[in-house]
């Protein structure tokens, strides 16, 4: 049972309950409670895209009333509104700050273009370059890139036998094998990533840092995980399906999947570990 429903049961058997849940701060907190266990089950992208709304609207309110505020005045409207349910429907905190600056951050763009002199349109063609390379395949894979945190690393160390073989699907810059590494030198590692650049990244950053380490240019879905004793994955809700049916197909006995953040559907996790980091993650543990 939700927390909502829980609510809505308490206060249908309690009278007393039942008129505080109808007063305005009641009615307010099953509100909120509703729009958060609905904007749980939406992409974090989508989320935070659907938080400017009400935003946008109160700018066109004003503007419709007569009131005509400086553009500056609506961008930081929007922005802050934005960044605002971010933390009130708790997306990663990456997503709130996200959310704060990026309309002022195209303000400033178009403000500096239309500007004597301008920007040099190639930084544009340079930036769309650089997001392609870091990004490539998140369009068809659903699968951005996500940064594992410090203790991530530390946690999915702890869960290595000695001797022990790990790969990371979707390695991105190799910041969590790289650590793992530090803590761990007699492991033995492995990474597959689809964007070239990072791929590139986090090979460089394996190989001098002495690890052992295979870093693959490649699918997720190419890598054979029957070696491995650990399997680390920190990819979004839309491949967590297809990944369960992977790991079942090919993880051997006694070894363990684990998810950073994203939860299997229908599948409870044998152990969740929270982090306790910036992005409230939490690291989701199944045994095969």
């Amino acid at each position: 049972m939700s927390n909502l429903d829980a609510q809505l049961c308490a206060s249908s058997s309690d009278p007393e309950q039942a008129n505080s849940a109808q007063s305005p701060s009641g009615l307010a907190i099953i509100s909120l409670s509703a729009s958060v266990a609905l904007i749980s089950r939406l992409p974090p992208a989508l989320a935070a895209l659907l938080a400017h709304l009400p935003g946008i609207a109160l700018a066109l309110l004003l503007s419709s009333l007569g009131a005509l505020p400086s553009p500056i005045f609506l961008l930081l409207l929007v922005s802050f509104s934005a960044a605002l349910l971010a933390w009130l429907w708790r997306l990663p905190i990456w997503w709130r700050y996200i959310n704060l600056c990026f309309l002022p951050l195209v303000g400033m763009t178009l403000y500096l273009q239309s500007s004597p002199g301008g920007i040099d349109a190639n930084w544009f063609l340079a930036a769309f370059l650089l997001l392609l390379l870091t990004s490539f395949g998140a369009i068809k894979t659903r699968v951005p890139l996500y940064l594992s945190s410090a203790r991530a690393a530390e946690a999915l160390a702890l869960r290595l036998p000695e001797q022990g073989r790990l790969i990371d699907l979707g390695c991105g810059l190799g910041g969590p094998l790289a650590r793992i590494h530090t803590l761990r030198p007699d492991v033995h590692l492995a990474g597959i990533e689809a964007a070239p650049l990072n791929w590139l990244i986090s090979k460089l950053r394996l190989f001098f840092s002495g690890a052992r380490a295979d870093i693959r240019l490649g699918s997720i879905w190419q890598a054979d995980l029957s070696a491995y004793d650990v399997v680390y994955a920190y990819l979004s809700p839309a491949p967590m399906s297809r990944l369960w049916a992977k790991a079942r197909q090919e993880m051997k006995s006694g070894s363990v999947l684990i998810s950073n953040t994203f939860a299997i559907p229908d599948v409870d996790a044998d152990e969740i570990v929270e982090l306790g980091d910036l992005s409230h993650a939490r690291l989701l543990i199944w045994r095969l």
